[in-house]
């Protein structure tokens, strides 16, 4: 396997590790508040940024696979707000989505940005 192949798994890896975080904060009734940003529109904003970003590094090669993956993030976060009516405490806002969604494109755009000055750097000979 390829050094490319082996980070872009671990980003794989790494992207479903978060998912499943955010999951677990998203459906608690009472989420910790020592992990707040002190907004929640802010967690929201980040939490996808961090999600994209991994999506981005996941599937580095892949345009076509990172521009799904993103939407498919898109969609996670309606699921997730969808889901929050029926727990306790919590209810779904069109803004947490509309956080969500800010934070895919930061992320993405980030995530772009660092790809494309990698490529174009030179590499190094081992």
């Amino acid at each position: 396997m390829s050094a490319s192949a082996r980070r872009d798994g671990a980003w794989r890896v790494l992207l479903a590790l978060l998912a499943a975080l955010v999951a677990a904060l998203a459906l608690t009734p009472t989420p910790p508040e020592d992990i707040s940003l002190g907004w929640d529109k802010l967690n929201h904003l980040a939490a996808f940024a961090a999600l994209a970003v991994c999506a981005m590094f996941g599937w580095s090669d892949a345009r076509a696979t990172r521009r799904a993956m993103l939407l498919a993030l898109l969609a996670y976060g309606a699921a997730i707000e969808l889901l929050q009516r029926q727990v306790p405490g919590r209810s779904a806002e069109w803004a947490d989505l509309l956080a969500d969604g800010l934070g895919i494109v930061a992320g993405a755009l980030l995530a772009g940005w660092w790809l494309r000055r990698r490529r174009g750097a030179p590499q190094s000979k081992p």
